[in-house]
């Protein structure tokens, strides 16, 4: 039982070190910001340069112990432990926000002094030039992540956007975008008209698409209606064309040019289909076919009546008068009451 219990405990003392790597790679470098101008301040007011850690797992752990740096010199090998510790920042005791849960963030604030604060660390920043900034574990022995910094301007950030291992995970940020103490890339729930605001906050973008709105419907309304004259302009053209008189005779000939050559055609394929016999009969068909395309076919009329005055005396008075004088003259003495008519009686 006792080899049993020893050969357990020295199978736990070998895998606490792999467990504890396992372990440490969940702590990354999330976001830095070198040049803090007007972005977080401390606990008296402060604007110092940030780091901020993430635990990146779903278990908690505590980075009690580990060690920031900002010197390469601690990337040498052959440099002892305690020489390297020198160069190193540690991460202080005694402080719960240590203890990261699943997905928690810590920021620590760089170039202060530890009597400022558990958070406040030694570890220098030029934001003049680009820094590289290191995470050690314990021992200050495994370096667990690290990033090299640009230079960056007032109040950026260089956050991490992914983990695939390469310099295209991180990115510079700007002012409105730094989220410190957060996850970087979040989801926020914003209405359009609140980012229509954001993005537009003189309302430039907003007055040059209200004009492009109207010069394009004025646009839109000067072709439609160019469109329509220019067919109604057809159109009238058309009906006068149509309206004109000369047409109607051109229309009836065309007619009766197609009858009288369809009526030919029937007479010849009959003469054809006879073999010459009657052709007599048939020419004199032709000819009165012709005839009578000449006769139908004359000249074109204008349309106006033209009355010619003639003479008929029908209202001629003194002729109606000579009339009815004449039809009441007696023809001798004793028959003079007796009109010359007899239908008058």
């Amino acid at each position: 039982m006792n080899k049993f219990g020893l050969l357990t405990g020295f199978l736990l003392l070998a895998a606490t070190p792999k467990m504890h790597a396992q372990m440490d790679k969940s702590i990354k470098l999330n976001e830095v910001m070198t040049n803090n101008g007007t972005s977080l301040q401390d606990e008296y007011g402060q604007h110092e340069a940030w780091l901020e850690i993430e635990n990146n797992s779903y278990s908690t752990y505590n980075i009690r112990g580990m060690y920031i740096t900002t010197d390469r010199s601690v990337l040498d090998h052959n440099m002892s432990v305690p020489e390297r510790i020198k160069r190193m920042s540690i991460i202080p005791n005694g402080d719960e926000r240590t203890n990261l849960s699943g997905q928690q963030h810590l920021v620590l604030f760089l170039n202060s002094q530890p009597h400022l604060g558990s958070l406040h660390l030694t570890t220098r920043i030029d934001a003049t030039q680009p820094v590289w900034i290191a995470l050690y574990n314990g021992n200050a022995t495994q370096l667990i992540d690290s990033i090299t910094v640009p230079v960056l301007g007032q109040d950026q950030s260089f956050a991490r956007i992914a983990n695939n291992g390469t310099a295209k995970d991180w990115e510079v940020k700007s002012a409105d975008r730094v989220t410190p103490g957060i996850a970087n890339v979040t989801t926020v729930s914003e209405s359009k008209v609140d980012k229509f605001k954001r993005e537009d906050p003189y309302g430039f973008g907003m007055a040059l698409m209200a004009m492009g709105i109207v010069f394009s419907c004025l646009a839109l309304l000067w072709i439609t209606f160019t469109l329509f004259g220019m067919l109604m302009r057809h159109m009238d053209t058309a009906k006068k064309v149509a309206n004109k008189q000369p047409i109607k005779p051109i229309t009836k000939t065309v007619e009766k040019t197609m009858e009288v050559g369809h009526k030919t055609g029937i007479i010849l394929k009959e003469g054809l289909n006879t073999k010459g016999i009657d052709r007599e009969v048939y020419m004199a068909v032709i000819g009165l076919a012709l005839r009578q395309y000449e006769d139908d076919i004359h000249d074109v009329e204008s349309g106006v009546i033209t009355i010619k005055p003639k003479d008929t005396g029908w209202d001629d008075e003194y002729s109606q008068m000579t009339h009815l004088h004449e039809a009441f003259i007696p023809t001798n003495p004793t028959t003079q009451n007796i009109p010359k008519n007899p239908e008058l009686h």
